[in-house]
C-alpha cells in the first residue's frame, strides 16, 4: 500500500507546494485536516482526471487504487476562484468535465493539463484569465499584521478566499505542530506546553480532530513513514518519498 512522490516549493506566489507521485499498490490511510485546496490531476489506465479538492476540515480516511500517475497543485492562502468560492469545496472532491485531447473545462474554457515542470506557467494563465486571483488580506491576517479595515470585513474576506475561519486554520496548525513535536520526541505534557493546549485531553482531542491519531499511537509510529529512496521508472532519475499504510 504505497504512493512514491516528490514534492517541491513553488516561486510562484499563487503556488504553496506541487507534488508528483504513482501510487506502486493499492491501499488506504488516514489523511489529516488540509487548510489548503488543491487541484490535482490523475491518469489511470491512460484516462485523465482534473480534480478540484479540499479543504478537508477533519482527518479522515483516504484510499487509492494501483498503478495512477498523480500531479497536485497546493494553492497559497487567499487564493481562491471568484466563480466557484472555496467554501463551495469544503470536505469535498469535484471533477472537472473533461474536453477535446489532453484538456479538462473551467470557467467555460478548455485548459490543457499540466504538469509538474509547467504548474507555474498553468497557473499564470489561470490568474491571467482571472480564473484564480489572490487576496493579500488573507496572509495578512494569518500573520498578524493590521488590516486598516473593519475585523467584519477582514471575516468575510476570508471566508470567500479559504473557506475556512481563522481561528479553524490556527487550530489545524497547533494540531500539526503538536503531532511534529511528538515525532521529534518530546513527551506529550512537554507538547501540551510548547503548543499552547490546556492539558492532555485537550491536545487529545485536537490530535484526533485533525491529525487522525492520538498522542500514544503518534509517539508508536514515530519512526518515520516517509524515506528517501532512488525511483527506478525509466525515464526517471530523482529521489522520491514513500508514503506507506501506518495503520
Amino acid at each position: 500500500m504505497t504512493i512514491i512522490f516528490e514534492e517541491r516549493p513553488s516561486d510562484s506566489p499563487y503556488i504553496k507546494t506541487v507534488t508528483r507521485g504513482y501510487t506502486a499498490s493499492a491501499g488506504s490511510t488516514i489523511r489529516p485536516a488540509e487548510n489548503h485546496w488543491h487541484m490535482v490531476f490523475t491518469r489511470v489506465h491512460g484516462r485523465m482526471l482534473p480534480i478540484l479538492v479540499g479543504p478537508w476540515r477533519s482527518a479522515g480516511d483516504v484510499a487509492w487504487g494501483e498503478g495512477a500517475e498523480i500531479l497536485w497543485i497546493r494553492f497559497a492562502a487567499g487564493v481562491f476562484m471568484p466563480h466557484l468560492p472555496t467554501k463551495r469545496l469544503l470536505d469535498s472532491e469535484t471533477t472537472l468535465p473533461g474536453a477535446a485531447g489532453r484538456s479538462f473545462w473551467l470557467k467555460s474554457a478548455a485548459w490543457q493539463f499540466p504538469d509538474y515542470d509547467n504548474a507555474e506557467t498553468f497557473v499564470e494563465w489561470l490568474v491571467r484569465d482571472e480564473v484564480l486571483v489572490y487576496d493579500p488580506v488573507v496572509s495578512a491576517a494569518l500573520q498578524g499584521q493590521p488590516q486598516g479595515i473593519a475585523p467584519r470585513t477582514v471575516r468575510h474576506r476570508f471566508l470567500q478566499a479559504t473557506g475556512l475561519t481563522q481561528s479553524h486554520i490556527h487550530q489545524v496548525e497547533r494540531a500539526q505542530r503538536a503531532r511534529t513535536l511528538l515525532e521529534q520526541g518530546l513527551s506529550i505534557l512537554d507538547v501540551v506546553c510548547e503548543a499552547g493546549y490546556f492539558d492532555q485531553p485537550h491536545l487529545t482531542r485536537a490530535l484526533r480532530q485533525f491529525v487522525g491519531y492520538t498522542p500514544a499511537q503518534i509517539i508508536r509510529m514515530s519512526q518515520p513513514a516517509c524515506h528517501s529512496v532512488q525511483d527506478s521508472r525509466p525515464g526517471l532519475d530523482y529521489h522520491t518519498n514513500v508514503l506507506t499504510n501506518n495503520r
